[in-house]
């Protein structure tokens, strides 16, 4: 009984460091076309991924995270929008209409994904990802609302997160992108 109760220990131990092993490069998502979009394309880069709206009070963001994007982009940067209609609705559009909007709106060039679900029962595997810590190793985050932003290293490894009403050029994000130490 004890052999039997020990193997289930370790077993359940490497089940969990397994998990922990897990890095953004594992994640294959839509693009806003529809495309597969291999996350692991992504390696060797700062990442900050961001659920966007485009009829919320922080839409006007999208300004913000463009700039970052343009300012960083030379520098092994990137930001990556996850539309989400999860808050009062405030994504009701299809991808399509989504990319004309930011396209018109924004002028957008940083990568967009489909419209996914960032919250509730169907969120998408790279959001649990994002958010529990039984799945990144690292930390829980709640998507508290639209533009809530996730920080991952060079190596896929979440970092951080910063709340929704933190501009994108926040010291917190514009130190991790130049290497600052704290």
């Amino acid at each position: 009984m004890k052999r039997i109760a020990l193997a289930l220990f370790f077993s359940l131990i490497c089940i969990s460091m397994i998990k922990e092993d897990k890095s953004l490069y594992d994640f294959k998502v839509k693009d806003i076309n529809g495309d597969i979009f291999k996350m692991s394309s992504l390696r060797g880069k700062k990442v900050l991924i961001v659920n966007v709206a485009s009829k919320c009070g922080l839409t006007p963001q999208y300004e913000k995270l463009q700039q970052l994007y343009e300012t960083y982009k030379d520098k092994n940067f990137v930001v990556i929008g996850f539309p989400a209609n999860n808050f009062n609705g405030q994504e009701p559009g299809t991808n399509e209409e989504i990319k004309t909007f930011c396209r018109l709106t924004y002028d957008v060039t940083f990568p967009m994904m489909s419209k996914i679900d960032v919250v509730g029962e169907n969120k998408a595997p790279i959001y649990k990802w994002l958010t529990e810590k039984t799945e990144n190793g690292k930390m829980d985050a709640e998507v508290q609302w639209n533009f809530q932003k996730f920080m991952i290293d060079e190596e896929g490894k979440l970092i951080d997160s910063v709340s929704p009403r933190q501009d994108p050029f926040c010291a917190k994000i514009v130190d991790w992108i130049e290497g600052k130490k704290k």
